[in-house]
């Protein structure tokens, strides 16, 4: 029985040179027989927002050929506003590359991608799970399908108004929560394999997932999907199998170029006018906020230290079946590009941070090496 391979990916990002910062994981996607990917920001020439952040359209243009579906899910698909949405969009549209997730409303936004590879249908929807509710489509608006999450923080008995709390609980509200699960049940009689991307996580923060996260994932699972991916945190999170299904909790940038987000970043505005100030004032906030400083030999890629570790998923497919699931470990080098890695030569850093992130977090996915790639499976009781 032939075997067929299907990779998908965290946060894609691309900007200056973006032919160069896809060569790490190019040889990995040509060899692959899908790539469902994600797309982290769009991309317009005409938002005066965007000007120096290298966000034109043909930026794209190297993922011809690599990726065979992208999801436009996440929190700054609006950062460009209406335009930002309808020329990212339409640059996908115009280049054969079909995508989910976002659109110039709800309707639009939610349909999902069905792509066949050699007679098997495999179908790929998402959700935004982080807002901001800029982010969100409507009925005359462009941007994500999501699910609002709720959040209540509790002080408990400690003295201090105004401090941090002792518990912060999160849940999906029930009618955008219900929409996803009909959403994906409907899909599940499409399709042969059913991918769910769910764009969620803790920002920066290793280990920990905030209590919606395994809600809105198992209910994925229970409405039809075969494997859940997410992204958003940029760093890694753990890995579960819950009813024999693979949920991959955060697989951190793929390929990000975001030199922006240091606070030394300048932007060649040429003679547009913008105020910058915000942007940089962020970018110096973010370090208080999310508690680490971005390491200066990495200038385009300021991220948490520990992200340089990431990784890929990688579905064995078999008679219209995911029969196994996997990852392949890859390393951010100091150019900022994505590299796959050997066992030998990097991979075993990624493997043991990535089974200390799922311990930590008490999920029950368990790995071992195949080749150079790395095996998911679930715990035996009692290990």
């Amino acid at each position: 029985m032939k075997q067929y391979s299907m990779i998908l990916t965290g946060d894609i990002i691309l900007g200056e040179r973006s032919a160069d910062f896809l060569q790490g994981v190019a040889p990995m996607m040509e060899q692959a027989d899908l790539v469902l990917a994600q797309l982290e920001v769009p991309y317009t020439d005409r938002a005066p927002e965007m000007k120096g952040l290298s966000r034109s359209p043909s930026t794209l243009e190297p993922l011809k050929g690599l990726v065979d579906a992208l999801a436009l899910t996440g929190n700054h698909v609006y950062d460009a506003g209406e335009v930002g949405v309808e020329d990212t969009t339409a640059w996908l549209k115009e280049n054969g590359i079909p995508f989910t997730g976002g659109g110039r409303n709800l309707e639009e936004a939610s349909v999902p991608v069905i792509v066949d590879m050699d007679g098997c249908k495999v179908g790929y929807i998402s959700y935004n799970c982080v807002g901001p509710k800029a982010a969100w489509a409507g009925p005359a608006k462009s941007g994500n399908p999501y699910v609002e999450i709720l959040t209540y923080f509790d002080m408990g008995d400690v003295a201090n108004p105004g401090g941090p709390p002792e518990r912060t609980v999160t849940w999906p509200e029930p009618n955008t929560f219900a929409r996803m699960k009909r959403e994906i049940a409907a899909l599940r009689e499409q399709c042969d394999i059913l991918c769910v991307y769910l764009h969620k996580g803790i920002v920066h923060k290793p280990v920990k997932l905030a209590d919606y996260e395994q809600t809105v994932a198992y209910a994925a699972i229970d409405a039809g999907a075969d494997v859940v991916t997410a992204s958003h945190s940029h760093i890694l999170h753990g890995i579960e199998v819950y009813k024999g299904k693979t949920i991959y909790h955060g697989l951190n940038n793929f390929v990000a170029w975001a030199p922006y987000l240091r606070p030394d970043f300048k932007r060649n505005l040429g003679d547009t006018k913008l105020a910058v100030d915000a942007e940089l004032e962020w970018a110096k906030k973010r370090q208080e906020r999310f508690g680490f400083v971005p390491d200066p030999d990495y200038p385009t890629y300021p991220f948490h230290p520990e992200s340089v570790n990431t990784v890929a998923a990688k579905c064995i497919v078999e008679d219209g079946k995911i029969v196994e699931t996997r990852y392949v470990p890859m390393i951010v080098d100091k150019e900022g590009v994505t590299r796959v890695v050997t066992r030998e030569n990097g991979g075993q850093q990624v493997f043991d941070y990535m089974k200390k992130i799922t311990d930590g977090a008490g999920l029950n996915a368990a790995f071992e090496w195949v080749g150079d790639e790395v095996r998911i499976q679930a715990k035996e009781k009692g290990e």
